[in-house]
């Protein structure tokens, strides 16, 4: 059954579903479908072991997520099928958290993301520490051979020094994926959607991916830091510095992966090029700090 049919099958459907294509999944595919009760969408796909994707993980995830508020409502699942609350409004760009109070916005939801989440979490849940997955994207793509691999012994080096400066850690439950598609705003606030890479770890792998994906400047940054910490640890802006670095490195090589990998329709390559640039802006912003 192809995945537009598996959406349209479903048995909570009340009268004839209506179903659209939403663009912008490049792990799974995604469908608005309306029917006499709403809008509601529609998430089809597997577990992802290249990229550590367990859709149980993600669903536990999303359940907490809505629970803790910062999450539409999960409405159905079964296998390979999330189905959540349609949340009417628009899907942010980078540019949109350039603007102080949509950026202030936007920290203040993943602080409370992570620090209610875990109250609501069950089950067993996943971990996500950057640095490992680096180490096995890093084998898997010179086992394949990919165009890139002469360059990733040294990116592995690069990545041994950042490990080593990220310490100590405090762990939450991040998001640990906070591409300016995944916030959609209805006009009054902010939500935060798809759980796909969730998992205890580091606070700074968040605040860092938001910053190097939302292409900060080093001034809102230290807002950035100053807000969800309250008063700036010494130690913390080269801990910070090496965990931005990492998670700009981790989206690069997360790209070339999938370049092998994914069927979806999607320029991995080109995107992996645009991640390698952010890496090295980042790399070199983490040397520059004391």
């Amino acid at each position: 059954m192809s995945p537009d049919q598996t959406a349209l099958s479903l048995p909570i459907w009340r009268g004839t579903p209506r179903l659209s294509v939403l663009s912008g999944g490049i792990t799974n595919v995604n469908f608005r479908v309306t029917d006499d009760s709403g809008d509601y969408v529609v998430r089809i796909g597997d577990d992802i072991p290249v990229h550590h994707i367990s859709r149980a993980g993600e669903l536990a995830a999303s359940i907490a997520a809505h629970a803790a508020g910062v999450s539409p409502a999960v409405i159905h699942h079964a296998p390979r099928v999330l189905v959540i609350g349609f949340v009417h409004g628009r899907t942010m760009t980078p540019a949109d958290f350039q603007d102080d109070a949509l950026r202030h916005q936007a920290v203040d939801l993943i602080a409370r993301a992570h620090r209610d989440i875990p109250l609501h979490l069950r089950g067993s849940a996943q971990a996500f520490w950057v640095f490992h997955v680096l180490r096995d994207y890093a084998a898997r793509l010179m086992d394949e051979g990919h165009a890139r691999a002469a360059d990733l012994r040294a990116l592995m080096q690069q990545a041994q020094i950042l490990e080593r400066a990220t310490q100590p850690i405090d762990m939450v439950f991040g998001h640990n994926d906070l591409l300016a598609g995944n916030f959609i705003h209805d006009g009054a606030r902010l939500w935060l959607i798809d759980w796909d890479y969730a998992g205890w770890g580091s606070p700074l792998f968040d605040l860092g991916g938001f910053a190097a994906n939302m292409g900060l400047t080093p001034p809102q940054e230290t807002q950035m830091l100053a807000q969800y910490y309250g008063t700036i640890p010494a130690d913390l802006p080269r801990r910070y510095a090496a965990m931005k670095a990492a998670a700009a490195l981790r989206e690069a090589l997360w790209a070339m992966v999938s370049q092998h990998h994914s069927a979806l329709d999607f320029d991995y390559a080109a995107y992996a090029s645009t991640c390698l640039d952010t890496y090295h802006a980042a790399y070199s912003q983490f040397e520059g700090t004391p």
